[in-house]
């Protein structure tokens, strides 16, 4: 049987660190293409390919959901036998 403390995080708690994750990576992205009008040359690319291939990275990141080993849930009260008096 699993402990109260083993179960999985709330849907709430999941779609808030989703967001987080995607939030963060689209906050770098922003940088990204700030960035992109103040480097020179051919450093340019760096942050160019960042804002290009930052929002896929971010969505997959996102929709990825973490399933931690041990986290299935156990229904409580399970059924027991009952043994009577006389049962073996």
């Amino acid at each position: 049987m699993s402990a109260i403390t083993s179960l999985p995080p709330s849907p709430d708690e999941e779609r808030h660190a989703r967001m987080v994750k995607y939030a963060l990576a689209m906050g770098i992205r922003l940088v990204c293409i700030l960035s992109c009008f103040f480097v020179p040359g051919w450093w340019l690319i760096i942050p160019a390919t960042g804002a290009i291939v930052l929002p896929y990275v971010a969505v997959v990141a996102a929709n990825t959901v973490v399933r931690r080993q041990g986290a299935a849930v156990e229904r409580p009260g399970a059924l027991l036998r009952v043994r009577r008096n006389g049962e073996a």
